[in-house]
């Protein structure tokens, strides 16, 4: 009997830490930052050691999803998106096909599946948002954002890094009176709708903003930044942010009442300061340097580092300023992560540096090139304890770091 009562009670143990592990884009507040320690500050000149690789997950720029037992990204076999789990050691766990993905130019998946108890999110090409289980990949629920919502699909397709808070999962399907809606996570029942600017979506993976009488999600649709309120769908404001294609996919950064929002071909970033009460927001500064296409950025010691999209550097900004502080020519554009007092930079080359810039400089530490894999080095880098994540098309890699 005691034997028994020790099995159920280890069995309960293990599932309840596994249903309450979450895992979401670029780390655990949306900001690229990571929270492994006891890094290497330099890797050997062939690159850090490769652990196990996959070479079959078709097109798409999904990133990975980690936890301390299990790995997740998508992928596209034929027609068909996939999430596919992995154990530590590359063993596949399960691989469930979820919805007809994007196809029509820089084909397959673009979000990253998102982790929250026990379940997985993910939203296709086509505005099909699925509820996975995480344990067996059965899917749970789905609603799609065209037909169910009047969303308006767009040039590259659907493209959102779902957003969870408490029960309600987001998303912005960019339809003219259902712009923006809150689903119960476990059920996908709508909870809220709004029409908010009734503009298109913008590729935009939103940011959550917990003020001490109000939760905003904070988002950019075609030509704007817009503050909802997550309790009600309300919207707070809306500041004007315009490029050429209506292309912003970057999330926001947010520290002290300061909102940084940011997006490439030429249009660089706007700082502004949200009011206590999240109802309004005004500007700071601009900058236009900094203009980043899709690679987001990272805040450091009071300093935005970044790359250009238009302006093909890296760049060093004063976030309370917007001043210039240096920018650094020593990697090609892509997207920047940190961790362990490092940042971690993606080129779109291919070239992955690892980034020292405590003494006021972009000094590349090390650097290697990614060896497997097809098309764009799109996806973001993962850190998860010593490990860094890479996707590039078809291929998935595990380093030790």
């Amino acid at each position: 009997m005691k034997s028994l009562f020790l099995l159920i009670f280890s069995f309960l143990f293990v599932f309840q830490s596994y249903a309450q592990e979450e895992s979401q884009w670029r780390g655990p507040n949306r900001d690229g930052k990571y929270p492994a320690k006891n890094l290497l500050k330099k890797w050997p000149a062939t690159g850090p050691k490769l652990l196990w690789h996959y070479d079959d997950l078709g097109d798409g720029h999904a990133s990975a999803t980690v936890t301390d037992t299990r790995i997740y990204t998508a992928g596209v076999d034929g027609e068909q998106g996939f999430v596919i789990a992995f154990d530590y050691s590359g063993k596949q766990l399960w691989k469930t096909n979820y919805a007809k993905e994007w196809l029509e130019n820089y084909d397959g998946v673009r979000g990253t599946p998102l982790l929250d108890h026990g379940m997985l999110y993910i939203m296709s090409g086509h505005g099909e948002l699925v509820a996975l289980s995480a344990n067996s990949g059965e899917i749970i629920w789905s609603k799609n954002m065209l037909t169910e919502y009047g969303g308006r699909n767009l040039r590259f397709g659907m493209t959102e890094n779902l957003l969870i808070e408490g029960d309600k999962i987001f998303c912005t399907p960019g339809g003219e009176e259902v712009n923006i809606i809150a689903l119960n996570k476990k059920t996908g029942d709508l909870i809220w709708k709004t029409k908010a600017n009734g503009e298109t979506s913008a590729y935009c993976s939103p940011l959550f903003v917990k003020l001490a009488n109000r939760s905003l999600m904070v988002t950019h649709t075609a030509n704007s930044i817009v503050g909802i309120d997550t309790q009600n769908g309300e919207m707070m404001w809306r500041f004007e942010h315009k490029n050429q294609y209506s292309i912003h996919p970057n999330t926001p950064l947010y520290q002290d009442g300061m909102l940084f929002c940011f997006s490439g071909y030429g249009k660089g970033g706007v700082m502004l300061q949200l009011s206590a009460d999240g109802r309004s927001v005004k500007e700071v500064w601009r900058n236009a340097s900094l203009d980043s296409q899709m690679g987001g950025a990272v805040l450091l010691d009071g300093k935005i580092y970044g790359s250009g999209h238009t302006n093909r550097q890296w760049f060093c900004l004063d976030w309370k300023t917007g001043q210039e502080i240096y920018s650094s020519k020593a990697l090609a554009k892509g997207n920047v992560i940190y961790a362990d007092g490092m940042l971690y930079c993606y080129g779109d080359n291919g070239e992955i540096g690892l980034v020292d810039v405590k003494d006021g400089a972009f000094n590349k530490v090390s650097s290697f090139r990614v060896p497997y894999g097809s098309k764009q080095h799109w996806a973001h880098l993962v850190i998860h304890k010593n490990r860094l994540y890479v996707r590039h098309g078809n291929a998935f890699m595990v380093y030790e770091i």
